[in-house]
């Protein structure tokens, strides 16, 4: 009688699959979200006062103020809104501003 021989599989190749998963996940997913937040983050500590931006709920106003965490927002003649800096998503550039 001849018996096969199997070869053993080295148990690390198992988890070759869901590692290379974790990667993609990773470069494709977590790495770009971080790069924008990072982004983001510099973008809110460098505004200034003059600045014509956007807040996150589509509000364009210029920057009258700012007092610590709160961005005084003028979006219009004499109207004024109070926004947490938080809340500014952009600043308009060049190309996207709206003259009314």
């Amino acid at each position: 009688m001849i018996f096969l021989q199997t070869q053993q599989v080295n148990p690390l190749l198992n988890f070759l699959p869901i590692i290379g998963i974790f990667v993609v996940f990773y470069f494709f997913f977590i790495r770009p979200q971080q790069k924008k937040a990072k982004e983001q983050n510099t973008f809110i500590a460098n505004i200034n006062k003059g600045d014509d931006v956007v807040t996150a709920s589509g509000i364009i106003g210029k920057i009258n103020k700012i007092e610590g965490e709160v961005v005084t927002l003028q979006i219009d003649q004499k109207t004024f809104i109070r926004v947490t800096k938080s809340s500014i998503s952009k600043e308009m550039t060049e190309g996207t501003k709206v003259n009314a």
